[in-house]
C-alpha cells in the first residue's frame, strides 16, 4: 500500500528561502533574486539572476540563458552559460564548463585548463570602442563569411508569401518552443540558442552568420524545427 508521505520521498523538496523574488516577463523569461546561494540543475532561460549574498552554481550538463547574472560571492559555471553580463567578486569556469559573457564585472577569474570563455568585456565602454574601431568589418561578415556548401535541411517553400518580419517571428516562436523539447541534445540546444538569443535582440547579422550552422547540428529535427530553419532561410533569401 502506497501512502502519500511515502509517493513524496520520492521526489526532492524545494525550498524557496524568505525574501527570494521569483518573476515572469512578457517574454516569458523567469527572474530569480534570492538572498542565499543559488544551484541551478535544470537548463532555462532567465531574464535576470540573483543572490545577494550568496554564490551561485551551474551544474554540469546544464544550460542558462540569462540577460543578467549577478552574485554576491561567486559565479561557478560547470554546465553553459550565456549571458549578456555577469557581476560577482570571482567568476570561476571549472573542467568542460563554457561561458559566452559580452560583459564580465569581478574581482577575480578563475578557468581549468578545459573551460572556454568567450567575450568577456570589463565594461559598455569597452565594447563600444572595439566594435567601433571594426565597424566596417562588422557590416562585411556576412557577406565575406563562408557558411559551408552542405545542403540545407529542407527547401523553403514559397507557395505563400509571408511578410519578412513574420518570417523571423514565426521562427523565434517556433525555437521557442521547441527548443525545451527532452528529445533535444545539450550540444544542440546551445546551437539553437545561439541563434534564439539574436532573433531575441534583433541581431539579423548575427542570426544570418550562425543559423545554417546551427540547424546542422540537429541529428534528427522535429517537423517545427524544420518550418523555423525554412522561416530564416526564406526571409534571408528576400534580403539579398
Amino acid at each position: 500500500m502506497t501512502t502519500a508521505a511515502t509517493d513524496s520521498a520520492n521526489f526532492p523538496t524545494m525550498i524557496i528561502p524568505r525574501g527570494t523574488e521569483i518573476k515572469l516577463n512578457q517574454h516569458g523569461q523567469l527572474s530569480i533574486k534570492t538572498p542565499g546561494n543559488l544551484v541551478i540543475q535544470n537548463s532555462g532561460n532567465y531574464s535576470e539572476i540573483e543572490s545577494t549574498n550568496g554564490s551561485i552554481r551551474i551544474e554540469e550538463n546544464v544550460t542558462v540563458e540569462a540577460v543578467s547574472v549577478k552574485a554576491g560571492q561567486a559565479c561557478f559555471i560547470q554546465g553553459t552559460l550565456t549571458a549578456w553580463k555577469v557581476h560577482a567578486k570571482k567568476i570561476t569556469l571549472e573542467d568542460r564548463a563554457k561561458a559566452f559573457i559580452m560583459l564580465q564585472e569581478s574581482e577575480h577569474l578563475e578557468l581549468s585548463r578545459s573551460a572556454r570563455l568567450v567575450g568577456n568585456f570589463a565594461n559598455e565602454k569597452e565594447l563600444y570602442l572595439m566594435m567601433g574601431k571594426f565597424t566596417p568589418q562588422l557590416k562585411e561578415l556576412p557577406a565575406s563569411v563562408d557558411m559551408g556548401t552542405h545542403a540545407p535541411i529542407a527547401e523553403p517553400r514559397r507557395a505563400v508569401q509571408i511578410p519578412e518580419t513574420d518570417h523571423l517571428r514565426m521562427a523565434q516562436t517556433l525555437l521557442e518552443r521547441e527548443i525545451t523539447r527532452p528529445d533535444v541534445s545539450p550540444q544542440e540546444a546551445e546551437a539553437l540558442r545561439e541563434v534564439l538569443y539574436a532573433l531575441r535582440e534583433r541581431n539579423l547579422q548575427r542570426v544570418n552568420m550562425v543559423y545554417r550552422d546551427a540547424f546542422r547540428e540537429l541529428r534528427a529535427p522535429s517537423e517545427s524545427l524544420r518550418k523555423a530553419y525554412e522561416h530564416l532561410d526564406a526571409h534571408f533569401a528576400a534580403a539579398r
